[in-house]
Parts: C-alpha cells; structure tokens; sequence
C-alpha cells in the first residue's frame, strides 16, 4: 500500500491519490458493454445462453431456476446455515420496516386538499453476483426491501457455476424473501435482459444491486436509454476507508482492510492514519493476516492499488473522507463519535472498534448495496423508498377553486400560459352563474 502525506500534495496529486483503479480502463469497458447489450437485444434467451457458456463456462438448457433446484437448496443447508439467514432476513426486515413512508395530507387552504401518496414500482430487476464469491447476502438485501415495498414482479439474475447451478445459498436467500423468478445469468448481459426483456426473462421497471466494473457500465448505458430501465445507483466494486488514530488495534484494522481486499483485484482500500507507527503496525497484521486467506492473490492484487495516506488531524482525516466519498468508512479513533457530524459523504459508517464492516455486509440490519466511486457524494444507500415511488394528489372543492382561482389565473398569464389561465376562468365564470 502506498503511502502519501495528505498536506505535501498538490490538488491534482491528492485528486490521483483518491483515484479508483478500475476508471483507468472505463472507455473499453463501455465499448464492451455496449457490443454485449446490443447482442442480448438482438439474441434474447440465444443470446444469453452463448455468453453464459462464453463467460461462465456453463451450458444451459433451462436459464429459470426450477422449483426442484429450490427443494434442492433447502436441503443443502444445514439447520445452523438457515438459522443464520434467517437472523439476518429478521434484522433487514426490522430496520427496512422502519423506513416506510407515512402518507402526507395537508390542507394548503380552505377548500385545497394537497397528499402525497407511495406506491410500489410494478417490475424490479434484482443483480445478485456470483463468480469467485457468489453473494447470498446481496439476495436478502436486495429481496428484503423489494417484499416490504409490495413489489408485484422481482426477477433475480445471477450467475451459474460451470455446473449450471446456482448456489443454494442464494435460493433459499430468495426463497425467504418470496422470490420465485430467479435466473441463471449473469454480468452485463443479465442487466441487458432485466432492462429490455426476452422471451423468458421479464422486462423490468428499475434494477438493482451492485457488480464489477461491467455490470456498473452496462446499469448506466441501459438508465440513459428511454427504452431500458432506471436503476438504484451506480454500485461497482468494493471500497473501504479505515480512518484509524494510535488507540486503533491494529490488527482490527489490517483485518477491515482486507475484509474488502478480498472481494475482488477492482476493489480499492485506503487507510487514513496519523502516524508512521500506527501505518507500519497495520502494513505487519496485513501480512500477517494475508497468509491466513485463501483468497490471498486477489487480496494481493488489491492492495497493490490501494493507499495509505498520514493526515495531520482528525478534522483533515475528515476532508479526506469527504473527498473520496467512500462506500464504507470505518472509524476506529478515540471518541470516534466526535468526528461522525464532519462526515458528509460515505455509503455507511461503521463506528467503534467493535463494529466490523462485515457486520453490515450481512446481519446488522443496514443494507450493504452502496455508491461506490465517489457517487456517495450524491447518492445514498438502498433503503425501502427505493422500490417505491410516490404521486402527489391535490383536489379542490368549489370554494376552494373560487379561493385559489384568481392567484393561478394571473399566475398563468404572466406567463404567458393562455390556455392555462382558461382552465381556470372557465369554471370561475360557470361558478358565477
């Protein structure tokens, strides 16, 4: 991990060092992903089981999970197994029950009644990775919100083993969370066929879940098309920010930095220090503990693009935080509390030495799909609201028209609106009569 002192750089090289590594390569991504989702709008289901063979090395014959491989994935769980599941489905339910929307109704004057009401997106598109590290977790997370929402459709898509099978972990994350439509696809193509539909698969209204850095393109390029879908957020490969002062343990913190240095090569993480000693503490539990991982490549490989920049406080470790805006930032400072309000943009806040990242990637109750690349500056987390979406509702009575009418009639017509201000005049002058 390279490390840098955050007040001896210049802008653009503070701008470089909070750069993530998978940018670099984003203009043959898009041309990727772009030659991918024309193909699944041109092949549908054809389509989808040559890049499934292609990509994932598994030949389909069927891409809809059956009702026999659910049975299947329920027996290959140990009791232990789904009782875990089902303490993590319990605790998303709660803290994502929390967040439903009350209905607004208010009286703006006599006679004008304005609301505001909630209702559930028709069709959702849910992304559940897979590849090296299938993410049952991302299912209950993305699964749990799409139930309480009222969803009626949620379509689940995720990659296959090269057995063509689906990993029974995700299946019974599904099935607790009543979703019956899952899919054996994956990658860019998967975001193609939610968007645009095939024979099998059903076209959706809004995608989600996070990815690598082609299921992140390929959820862009489908958004900015009318004919595609909206999707949650851009959410690619994973990040953490450890900001960590003398009292930190340091082999919390070389195990928080490795807990995302694990996910992929792509994935970025950025240690925020005080002091050499407490750097040079981490850097030994990180080899250390690299030998223990059986994903210890990958770790490598990540870490290799990842930093460790000396800040002179904690109020300027904050402004490098909000710089870089991360998907997750963990505080393991003395009074940590202290330094929370400075945080302004972060996907979550993990706060404490007892509070792993790891507790929010599965059970704590929060959801683990967040902004990455510098998007939580303008984007937050999942929640509930996110598989909804509202419509205001105003009526007004023949008093409260006769109130109002003279305000939105001189309004519209010093704007020039002509027909605007005579859908008000008229019924004034029938109210006249």
């Amino acid at each position: 991990m390279t490390p840098l002192v955050w007040k001896n750089l210049s802008p653009a090289r503070r701008a470089a060092a909070l750069r993530r590594p998978a940018q670099a390569a984003r203009p043959q991504i898009a041309d990727a992903v772009s030659r991918l989702v024309a193909e699944v709008r041109r092949g549908g289901d054809s389509a989808l089981r040559r890049l499934t063979a292609k990509f994932d090395g598994a030949k389909l014959g069927s891409l809809r999970v059956s009702a026999a491989e659910f049975a299947a994935a329920a027996t290959a769980l140990s009791s232990a197994d789904q009782r875990a599941l089902r303490t993590a489905y319990r605790n998303l339910r709660r803290f994502h029950a929390a967040q439903a929307a009350k209905p607004v109704r208010v009286a703006t004057m006599p006679g004008i009644v304005c609301e505001k009401v909630t209702r559930p997106i028709e069709r959702v598109g849910l992304y559940v990775p897979g590849g090296s590290a299938p993410l049952f977790s991302t299912a209950l997370m993305l699964g749990v919100p799409a139930q309480l929402a009222g969803c009626p459709v949620r379509v689940l898509c995720t990659p296959p083993g090269r057995d063509g099978r689906v990993n029974p972990w995700i299946l019974f994350a599904a099935q607790l969370c009543g979703i019956t439509d899952v899919f054996k696809v994956g990658g860019a193509q998967a975001v193609a066929a939610m968007a645009y539909g095939t024979p099998t698969i059903p076209k959706c209204d809004k995608l989600f879940g996070p990815g690598n850095a082609y299921v992140t393109e390929a959820k862009l390029q489908v958004s900015r098309d009318p004919a595609g879908a909206a999707i949650d957020m851009p959410a690619g490969p994973s990040e953490v920010m450890v900001i960590a002062d003398r009292t930190a343990d340091a082999s919390f913190v070389a195990a928080d930095l490795l807990s995302q240095a694990e996910h992929g090569p792509d994935s970025q993480v950025v240690l925020v220090t005080f002091s050499e000693a407490t750097a040079f503490q981490v850097a030994l539990e990180v080899q250390n503990q690299l030998k223990l991982l059986p994903r210890r490549a990958i770790a490598e490989a990540a870490l290799k693009k990842s930093r460790v920049l000396f800040a002179s406080s904690p109020a300027e470790a904050a402004e490098i935080a909000n710089a870089y805006a991360p998907e997750h930032l963990i505080l393991q400072l003395e009074n940590p509390r202290r330094l929370l309000p400075k945080i302004t943009a972060a996907g979550s806040v993990f706060v404490g030495p007892w509070t792993p990242e790891s507790l929010g990637d599965y059970a704590s109750g929060t959801n683990h799909v967040l902004p990455t690349y510098g998007w939580a500056r303008s984007f937050s987390g999942l929640g509930l609201a996110d598989f909804s979406r509202t419509m205001t509702v105003q009526e007004a009575t023949p008093r409260g028209l006769a109130r109002l009418g003279g305000t939105v009639a001189r309004l519209a017509a010093a704007e020039s609106l002509v027909a605007h201000r005579r859908a008000v005049t008229v019924r004034l002058q029938k109210l006249s009569r």
